[in-house]
């Protein structure tokens, strides 16, 4: 037990060095304070360090990533009253290299400071309360939820063991972290709190009232995540230097097996395995992926998962279909790019990989086939892949369905090149880490490289086809889906959407063997049956039933839109149709965005129009290629139009006059969920299309029988004959009743019979007509006008 006048000293020195800590905001005061805390660690034993993890760490934390004043009595501040005073903005706006060298040798993972953090949670002296307010949104509503806050952490691996009673309010419920686990919550917090603040300043979007802010915890305003300017060192960018160095630290990418040798046995560990290793970068990993990925999904979990647990999810309720938090595709590239090596070096196509699509409880190596394919979300853990598939793809969809119209498409283009770079991870080598390497070594003589990695080829091979069909949906519906945003956002700058498109196509169109096992499996997922003929379709069609239950799950809730009035109808979704050559399909709507692009481009200035026609013309011999030969032949128009100057909107309605032009023009999707028009009340439209299918479903008319249940049921007809003792005389009211509710009853079935067999639904929409609904005013209002008038005759 240590001293009284000790404790008190200790108590002392921490508080002043807090006090230090949070006036320092010149280099000179930020070099100071990281001396005297490095001083203070290394003077004292971790049992010592109580008082510093308890009153200067937090105070650490606020003026690192410059969040509002620990000490402020106010818990709300002005962010735009005060200049940015985070120390990572300092050294970003001052380009100090020798500054950024000294904050980052304290927070880096050999420093004394992160020694001491895993010294002091060794001996569990120091747990923090997280604030709810910055967990991300899905888990602020369940944790409000008696109903699914004990799934929270079966369903959150990094908040297992964390949620507990408040022990103040003893109907509330709090995460309590070590002091290693509360430095990463925070870490990965700063760029969702700084995207949100941007986002906010520049891009108009309703969202939610704000939540209201805790103590010190205001974020102040941030400059941008985008690109380094030319004049800033990469080794001032002081969060991508800790992320990057956290990451090559605590997350492992090479041989993940000598890590966990026993995961996927049943034996127990072994004296000499430590586990920490795992668990800390699997902690790391999820705490990341759900930041920056999952954060504000309104479906943050696999469906089957999620049900399994009792919770319900989308979570619509709570979390509004809006895009992910702008300003964080820095460093998800990032983390995408480093994650996937640990794939890169794997071994690829290996024995250690198990059958897709294979029980999760028996994993066995699978049996020399050519298709040595993973279900990424069953294998033991070889490689990173499995923690980003289904929180990436939403991810990059969510940024593709809800753009707002009208915003610009940075944000979008910036997640578009992650999708790029996720699409070809055999161009990822250890070289695209060099600028990284140097910033942390300071030399690039100190870059240390893998000699088994120097002669890495960066094109695609049939080592990757197990990535490739595991991740197909990347490959194929997120394409789809990218189209539908390029025909709704070409005009708002039809030469970088055009760009966006062929480099796309031009990514699927890399390699001629990557063409052809997309081909195959298409046609292995359209295939009814297998049969004699092509046994590389035959071989991928067991594949099929997986890529089939993806896209279902990584789609949950975000193909049921009706009101985005894009190019794919409700059940579009429920198959592939890149390859299709229908009206829907694939091919149509790339010639058609073609076509679209060519009459948008004559817009642009002179300077710029050749080379925008080369891009078109680049485009068109690219989808010529991935269909085939298909020639997409042009349209000849002149470069003046023949037509008088029209706003946008009238420029692009069908041809038509009056009225005839909704006529003229047919919704081929669900006619009930077809978008809203202006001759309806929106509201009125979503209410009553909520209530039509519950009735529906209520009434079993969601599945119009099939001509072979029409058969049966025609076959099942009975007659029974009933003999005249058997019938009495009906008699009295009660008798009668019963008759005539029986009838009623007869009828009501046998109209639900011809509605089930002729698939017809309940469809309440049309009282949402502005018509109908006037009607129905006026109806009322004559019958209030003619009580009134027959109580004043009275």
């Amino acid at each position: 037990m240590l001293p009284h006048s000790y404790t008190v000293d200790s108590l002392s020195q921490s508080q002043d060095l807090a006090s230090a800590i949070l006036a320092a905001s010149t280099p000179s005061n930020i070099s100071a304070a990281c001396s005297s805390v490095e001083s203070f660690l290394q003077s004292h034993t971790p049992d010592q360090c109580r008082h510093f993890f308890s009153v200067t760490f937090p105070s650490l934390i606020c003026k690192l990533f410059g969040f509002g004043d620990a000490t402020a009595a106010s818990p709300v501040q002005s962010s735009s009253s005060l200049p940015p005073n985070g120390w990572i903005d300092v050294i970003l706006a001052a380009n100090d290299l020798d500054l950024a060298e000294r904050v980052f040798s304290l927070l880096s993972p050999s420093g004394i400071l992160m020694s001491s953090i895993f010294a002091v949670d060794k001996l569990s002296l120091v747990k923090y309360v997280f604030p709810t307010e910055r967990l991300p949104e899905y888990a602020r509503f369940m944790l409000s939820s008696e109903k699914d806050r004990s799934a929270l952490a079966n369903l959150c691996p990094f908040l297992k063991g964390k949620i507990e009673e408040d022990s103040l309010r003893g109907s509330l419920y709090e995460v309590r972290l070590n002091v290693f686990e509360y430095y990463m919550f925070w870490l990965s917090y700063y760029p969702v709190c700084r995207g949100n603040n941007e986002s906010s300043a520049v891009i108009p979007i309703q969202k939610r009232k704000m939540f209201r802010l805790e103590k010190w915890t205001l974020m102040k305003a941030f400059p941008g995540s985008n690109k380094l300017d030319s004049d800033q060192k990469l080794e001032c960018n002081l969060y991508i230097r800790l992320l990057y160095s956290y990451l090559k630290e605590f997350v492992p990418v090479f041989d993940l097996n000598a890590h966990q040798p026993y995961r996927s046995s049943l034996l127990h560990y072994g004296n000499g395995y430590d586990g920490s290793v795992m668990t800390r970068a699997e902690f790391l990993v999820n705490v990341f992926v759900h930041y920056w990925l999952v954060e504000n999904d309104f479906s943050p979990f696999p469906v089957v998962t999620a049900k399994y647990f009792g919770v319900a999810p989308p979570f619509r309720s709570a979390v509004e279909e809006i895009p992910p938090t702008c300003g964080l595709e820095e460093v998800v590239k990032l983390l995408v790019k480093y994650l996937n090596l640990s794939w890169v070096t794997s071994g690829v196509g290996g024995e250690n990989y198990i059958e897709y699509g294979e029980s999760p409880q028996w994993k066995t190596p699978t049996s020399g086939s050519s298709f040595n394919v993973a279900n990424l979300s069953l294998r033991p853990l070889t490689s990173w892949n499995t923690h980003l598939q289904r929180p990436l793809y939403r991810y990059i969809l969510r940024s593709f369905l809800f753009c707002p119209i009208g915003s610009s498409i940075k944000n979008v283009s910036q997640v578009f090149s992650i999708w790029i770079m996720y699409l070809e991870p055999w161009i990822i080598s250890l070289d695209d880490f060099s600028d990284l390497e140097a910033a942390l070594n300071r030399s690039l003589k100190d870059v240390k490289k893998k000699e088994s990695y120097e002669s890495h080829v960066s094109g695609y091979t049939s080592l990757w086809q197990s990535y490739v069909i595991s991740n197909y949906l990347y490959y194929s519906s997120l394409v789809m889906h990218f189209i539908g945003f390029a025909h709704k956002f070409l005009h708002t700058d039809p030469e970088i959407v055009t760009q966006m498109v062929l480099k796309v196509m031009s990514t699927l169109t890399s390699s001629k063997e990557l063409l052809v096992l997309m081909k195959n499996i298409d046609k292995a997922f359209h295939s009814k049956q297998t049969g004699p003929g092509n046994s590389t379709v035959n071989e991928l069609s067991r594949f099929a039933p997986s890529i089939r239950e993806q896209l279902k799950d990584w789609e949950d809730g975000l193909c049921e839109s009706n009101a985005d009035g894009s190019f794919l109808h409700e059940n579009w979704n429920k198959d592939l149709k890149l390859f299709s050559y229908g009206e829907d399909g694939g091919q149509q709507l790339l010639q058609l965005f073609i076509l679209r692009a060519e009459a948008e481009l004559q817009t642009v200035s002179e300077k710029n129009l050749s080379e925008a026609l080369k891009c078109v013309d680049s485009l068109k011999s690219v989808v010529s290629n991935f269909f085939g030969g298909h020639v997409i032949k042009p349209i000849a128009f002149s470069l003046e139009p023949d037509y008088p100057q029209k706003n946008r909107d009238e420029l692009f309605k069908p041809s038509g006059t009056g009225k005839q032009i909704a006529g003229n023009v047919k919704y081929k999707g669900d006619w009930m969920t077809r978008p809203v028009s202006e001759e309806e009340v929106a509201w009125m439209v979503k209410l009553l299309i909520h209530i039509s299918i519950s009735l529906n479903e209520r009434l079993g008319l969601n599945n119009s029988e099939t001509n072979k249940d029409k058969k049966e049921n025609s076959e099942s007809v009975s007659y029974v004959d009933i003999s005249g003792d058997d019938v009495r005389d009906v008699t009295g009211a009660g008798d009668a009743a019963r008759m005539l509710l029986r009838g009623m009853v007869m009828v009501c079935g046998s109209v639900l019979h011809l509605m089930r067999r002729y698939g017809v639904r309940v469809n309440l929409r049309v009282m949402a007509s502005k018509k109908f609904l006037m009607l129905l005013f006026l109806y009322i209002l004559f019958l209030v006008l003619k009580r009134m008038v027959t109580r004043m005759i009275w």
